[in-house]
């Protein structure tokens, strides 16, 4: 296992611990405060630890190295479970959907007035654990902790619409309770917009999407640093969960020897990877200089 994904798992450990603690505090404060917006966090929050249980498998799975039925490695396996991640995000707000419409018509009780102090302290935690796990995200490159650390964001969302909704209820009492009710019913309408946030990324991976200009610059400079390379032409990226596979055009001259020209390819590939850790594979295509050929 590789560096960043053990990077990676660790986290998501961090991810799977809180969830579990916010979901039963909000759970137990809403249903003991009567307030359906904490309840519908609580459901989301839920949803968030079987999805964080679905990023650590992930995880596991795409660090294991490349085999005979697997020449490229497992990374795929990430954004299949950053789909899978998503799939839960978007049945959470169509539960919380549903449950705040038939609560809006629903005659209830205001909520308790101490619900505030929680959804407060779940509003700071939950984007402390955004910032870390994004922050982690983009050390490792990994699209279902990107996906996990949303998780967060979109969990401190809804806690922030509920505390909203709750402060309206109460401040102008009889008569608007439903205030509570409206704010999940907004918090899932964020969540499937967050939801399309962590599934389009996925799907351009999984589509080999070009979105690496910058690494391709980067590239291309370490290899014009590189003894014997002229200049370089095409170089296609394509990502597998945290690593990188590059197919890489080069000039050489055109009147070398094939050895020479190997040794040339060799000698790029082992200055790439020993630049750029995150790249798995760099399969290199040697081009003739025309002029020299001439």
């Amino acid at each position: 296992m590789n560096d960043s994904a053990g990077k990676a798992i660790k986290i998501s450990y961090l991810s799977i611990a809180g969830n579990t603690l916010l979901a039963l505090l909000k759970g137990i404060t809403g249903y003991l405060g009567n307030s359906y917006a904490l309840m519908a966090d609580a459901i989301e929050s839920t949803t968030d630890i079987f999805s964080s249980l679905l990023v650590l498998f992930g995880l596991k799975y795409s660090s294991r190295p490349a085999d005979k039925n697997h020449p490229y490695g497992h990374g795929r396996a990430e954004p299949l479970i950053t789909f899978m991640v998503v799939g839960f995000l978007v049945a959470s707000a169509v539960i919380i959907a549903i449950e705040s419409i038939e609560h809006i018509k629903t005659p209830h009780n205001l909520p308790e007035t101490y619900t505030l102090t929680v959804l407060l302290a779940v509003i700071i935690i939950k984007e402390i654990f955004y910032r870390i796990v994004k922050r982690k995200s983009e050390d490792t490159k990994s699209s279902s902790l990107k996906a996990d650390a949303w998780h967060h964001r979109s969990d401190a969302i809804t806690s922030f619409t509920a505390f909203v909704g709750i402060s309206l209820a109460l401040i102008l009492g009889k008569g608007y309770e439903s205030a509570d009710d409206w704010a999940a019913l907004i918090a899932a309408a964020i969540i499937l917009y967050n939801s399309y946030k962590i599934f389009r990324p996925a799907l351009g991976e999984i589509m080999d999407e070009h979105v690496y200009d910058e690494l391709v610059r980067t590239i291309k400079e370490l290899s014009l640093n590189t003894r014997g390379v002229i200049d370089t032409e095409k170089c296609h990226i394509r990502k597998t969960g945290m690593k990188y596979h590059v197919d890489l055009h080069v000039i050489v001259k055109g009147d070398i020897s094939v050895r020479e020209g190997h040794e040339i390819a060799h000698r790029l590939k082992d200055h790439l990877k020993e630049n750029l850790p995150e790249l798995a594979n760099v399969l290199i295509h040697v081009e003739p200089n025309d002029e020299m050929v001439k």
